[in-house]
């Protein structure tokens, strides 16, 4: 058994062969008795220091507290949408769902990664935007079965064992929920601030208030609410429907006193180019829905300067 997950992933790369088996391809386990001791120091001094991530000015985590409503989506084109106003090559797209990764079938991405000389994973990149997810290291159709340490360590090292290069933006796809995975992202790192994304119904808004709350307790500031899928314009009569409601985000930002970025109308090419891996930024960059998420963008750089 090796010793650290780093041989075992360079053994894999260097092999050029896909995964037969998912049971451990971060050397999780190989680092146990490592974990244990270092779990015991924690307890011993508390929470540990958040780390700053190498050559990355801002860290946007998207969150949901919900799944279903849009997150990945939001977080792939939001990626585009800052892309487009910030250097080449400066933004990079990070997907933190170990359990259902969806960034290599959005951004049309597959394989595993190169390691550097430092034996970090270099993102594999596509849309002039770095990505890296867990869906990189496993087969797209096998189900990942693991209790909660490993989860933790697989996202300690995509987070810190990235060669990511310099960025302006890194956006973090969260999981639903609010449990390990944001609680760790937000003691090992240095996040700018999160995003929540819902649609207007009362059952996602009540999670939606739940991610929100969790990011204030550990100090993490909400930079905005999106409302996914507000209305519905039907492409045939231009009739126009509040399917799942109609302000319920403006109406939870206003009780939470932060920012609605903006309102994503329902199209059908949304769910189109997730599926294809041509996202609607890449697809359809004129579309109503792609201004929509251009001014998300530019209105959350604006909120990011005034925290500085």
């Amino acid at each position: 058994m090796f010793s650290t997950y780093q041989s075992l992933l360079m053994r894999a790369v260097r092999q050029l062969r896909p995964f037969s088996s998912h049971a451990d391809p971060l050397g999780i386990q190989s680092s146990k008795s490592k974990l244990s001791e270092h779990q015991r120091e924690l307890m011993k001094k508390g929470l540990p220091k958040r780390s700053h991530i190498p050559g990355v000015e801002n860290v946007i985590v998207v969150a949901s507290g919900k799944g279903g409503v849009g997150k990945s989506t939001t977080a792939v084109n939001l990626a585009l949408a800052l892309s487009e106003m910030a250097s080449p090559n400066s933004v990079g797209l990070l997907d933190m769902d170990v359990f259902g990764p969806s960034i290599p079938r959005m951004m049309n991405l597959t394989g595993a990664p190169e390691l550097d000389k430092n034996d970090n994973m270099i993102p594999l990149s596509n849309y002039g935007i770095r990505c890296m997810s867990m869906g990189f290291l496993v087969e797209e159709k096998s189900a990942i079965v693991w209790r909660g340490p490993m989860v933790m360590s697989a996202v300690q090292r995509l987070l810190l064992r990235t060669a990511w290069g310099k960025l302006s933006y890194l956006v973090l796809d969260m999981p639903p929920g609010t449990g390990d995975t944001q609680l760790s992202i937000s003691q090992l790192i240095s996040v700018t601030g999160a995003v929540i994304v819902s649609t207007p119904q009362d059952i996602a808004l009540l999670d939606a208030r739940r991610g929100a709350e969790m990011f204030r307790k550990v100090q993490t500031p909400v930079l905005g609410i999106v409302q996914n899928m507000s209305i519905f314009s039907c492409s045939k009569c231009g009739h126009q429907e509040h399917i799942f409601g109609q302000d319920g985000v403006r109406a939870l930002a206003k009780e939470l006193g932060v920012e609605v970025l903006g309102d994503v109308p329902l199209d059908i090419r949304i769910r189109q180019g997730a599926d294809d891996g041509q996202p609607l930024l890449v697809a359809h960059p004129d579309s109503i829905q792609c201004s929509s998420y251009r001014s998300i963008a530019k209105r959350l750089i604006e909120n990011i300067s005034l925290l500085k």
